[in-house]
């Protein structure tokens, strides 16, 4: 079975495409959505917090001072975390906050995304996106009349105008069907796309 994408209402509209059912029909799971953006976003955080403990510390051969006798604390080493030049306790250490999803859950959770950005009128799709010079103004009259504060736009092919056009829009962003992430996708009020972006999706996640 089929079901049809609209067009944008503009000059460069295409017509409605028809799209599988098995991906752009699917029912949307929200707990494996969820799971999916914060996997995404966990995978982009640097991660390279870190601190000395005890035994990263330099100094701390010998002992400080005798064991009796000075009426002070006794101790063993400079290292320990309660003197000023010592160690950290529980010290951070660089790490990886990556989370485990494989791909077949991961082609479920964009299937149900698509969906759901159809279901809600949030996914259109475009002739031809990409504007004849690289100025700004010739890119937003090939958007004119979408109302969005933020856009997503998914071409086939990232042409220098396009890109450069783009790249002053605060609002939008540019990808490929190969680029497009989960996060986008949830926060993007609209998504427009050419007919032959769709198409490579629908490949990679049938």
């Amino acid at each position: 079975m089929t079901l049809q994408i609209p067009a944008i209402n503009n000059q460069d509209s295409a017509q409605a495409l028809d799209v599988s059912e098995a991906v752009f029909g699917q029912d949307f799971n929200e707990t494996l959505v969820h799971q999916l953006v914060i996997k995404y976003l966990s995978a982009a955080r640097a991660g390279t917090k870190g601190q000395k403990n005890r035994a990263a510390v330099s100094g701390g051969g010998a002992k400080p001072f005798r064991q009796k006798g000075t009426g002070r604390a006794r101790a063993g080493t400079t290292r320990s975390p309660v003197w000023r030049t010592g160690g950290v306790t529980f010290a951070a250490q660089p790490r990886s906050f990556d989370q485990k999803l494989n791909k077949k859950m991961y082609k479920v959770g964009i299937r149900s995304i698509f969906s759901e950005l159809l279901r809600q009128g949030r996914l259109a799709v475009c002739n031809d996106i990409t504007p004849a010079t690289p100025k700004t103004k010739d890119f937003l009259s090939k958007i004119k009349g979408i109302d969005a504060k933020r856009l997503l736009v998914v071409a086939d092919d990232l042409n220098e105008n396009l890109i450069l056009a783009a790249r002053n829009i605060p609002y939008i962003a540019v990808v490929t069907p190969s680029s497009v992430d989960p996060v986008s996708l949830v926060s993007a009020d609209k998504v427009i796309a050419t007919a032959t972006a769709l198409k490579q999706i629908e490949e990679r996640l049938a």
